[in-house]
């Protein structure tokens, strides 16, 4: 199914209403923490704006009608349209009963199943399908990620996003189309209607996603720990072929 025109940073609006998403949200402070290989990312400092990225998304993302555009255009439901257990708000206290990645959820993937949250405690909802959805679609830009998940995105999904682009690289890499799309499609309802190359590459990015493939291409291989390349070529070492 073709969508023409869409440009990724939002159809053009008309002049007599603002342009969506323009925002990118206050500029970075400092280079981004990687979630993987980067020593200086820390997971105390990261949980708190990645909480504020989940209330804004609860609490005012969602009833946004911008947001509620670029959803329905890339096929995801937002927690308050779930037909089981909808989530109005970071506070909402939902029916008994079973709902995709409410609290306590037992994985991230909007497939299982969990309970409900208890009456009065705040619904946890996982930010990582729509980071997905809008990377795979190509709608992960700055405007468009300070729209869904507030000032905090930077510090609080950055790091995801970071990760769920070298993922999306790594699957293309691995597989056909067809298996991609699969991986990607959430539910028989929520099927990817459209998948684009990677959007905003950086040569930092490309380099960064080939060297950590390569350590992939090595575990592959059992080429870790004690039979790593660089524990082979250090000085003294001993190591019998098996």
């Amino acid at each position: 199914m073709a969508y023409p025109n869409v440009s990724n940073g939002f159809p053009n609006a008309s002049s007599s209403r603002s342009v969506p998403f323009s925002n990118s949200g206050p500029p970075s402070e400092g280079p981004r923490r990687a979630m993987i290989g980067d020593p200086q990312f820390d997971i105390f400092e990261w949980h708190p704006a990645y909480q504020s990225c989940q209330r804004y998304f609860l609490d005012h993302a969602q009833h946004d009608g911008s947001v509620q555009a670029v959803a329905a255009l890339v096929n995801i439901c937002l927690p308050f349209q779930w037909s089981a257990n909808p989530v109005m708000a970071s506070m909402s206290i939902a029916p008994p009963g079973t709902g995709p990645t409410a609290y306590p959820a037992a994985s991230w993937s909007r497939h299982a199943s969990a309970h409900a949250p208890r009456p009065g405690a705040p619904a946890w909802v996982s930010l990582v399908p729509f980071i997905r959805r809008l990377v795979v679609t190509g709608f992960d830009r700055d405007g468009v990620l300070h729209g869904f998940f507030g000032d905090d995105w930077r510090k609080g999904i950055g790091p995801i996003q970071e990760c769920e682009r070298r993922n999306y690289l790594f699957a293309a890499k691995s597989v056909g189309w067809a298996k991609v799309k699969y991986q990607y499609d959430m539910s028989p309802h929520e099927t990817v209607p459209f998948m684009k190359p990677l959007q905003n590459v950086q040569l930092e990015e490309i380099e960064s996603a080939e060297r950590t493939w390569s350590e992939w291409l090595m575990m592959e291989d059992w080429m870790v720990g004690p039979r790593a390349p660089e524990a082979m070529d250090e000085p003294g070492d001993n190591i019998a072929p098996l």
